[in-house]
């Protein structure tokens, strides 16, 4: 067993029990090809729940920071996280994430780029939008609905792929498309609550 398999499988024993997970729209996570989960960011926490919840192994881009702790640093490494420089166009990090994309893996993003604070769905960062331009993969919306409150049910929907091809022919900005890809996670959530 890897080590991915394995921290998904401990971090998945550990969490399910404490926040009851209700998890909505698997099957439509594609089963093959390259593909992007785009989910809001409510927690320090999003990134193991996106990863256990997930059919796919997914690719995860995290703070350079987090990196800079050599044993902490291979740990992340070995669970599919790479680093990012934020606040500013991270070459090398775009370079990878284009890459997992063209070995049809899974890159995992959280396109506001930094957690909300009130819980609502705040503003992506044109990232999310270059990712989705720039390769041929199928991006799916995903929305985690709180609170992360022990005994509390957490949500997690993943939702029908979107047509990006438009985007793409028209020659849409990153920052733009990014725009309709948090417009489909909001509606999730809309839905979800309405």
């Amino acid at each position: 067993m890897s080590l991915y398999k394995f921290a998904k499988t401990v971090v998945a024993i550990l969490l399910f029990p404490i926040y009851r997970f209700k998890v909505i729209g698997k099957e439509n996570v594609p089963k093959h090809g390259p593909v992007i989960i785009c989910s809001n960011h409510i927690s320090n926490l999003d990134p193991p729940v996106v990863g256990i919840t997930s059919p796919r192994d997914i690719y995860f881009m995290a703070k350079g920071e987090l990196f800079e702790k050599k044993i902490l640093g291979k740990l992340l490494i070995k669970i599919h996280a790479f680093p990012v420089k934020r606040g500013m166009g991270d070459r090398n990090a775009l370079r990878k994430g284009l890459g997992i994309l063209k070995e049809n893996e899974t890159l995992g993003l959280f396109p506001e780029g930094t957690r909300s604070k009130t819980g609502t769905v705040g503003k992506g960062l044109a990232g999310a939008g270059f990712f989705a331009l720039r390769s041929k993969a199928k991006i799916v919306p995903c929305a985690i609905i709180g609170p992360y409150k022990p005994g509390k049910r957490l949500t997690v929907i993943y939702g029908k792929p979107m047509d990006i091809e438009t985007y793409r022919e028209n020659k849409s900005s990153a920052k733009d498309t990014t725009e309709a890809i948090m417009g489909e996670i909001k509606k999730l959530i809309d839905n979800h609550n309405s």
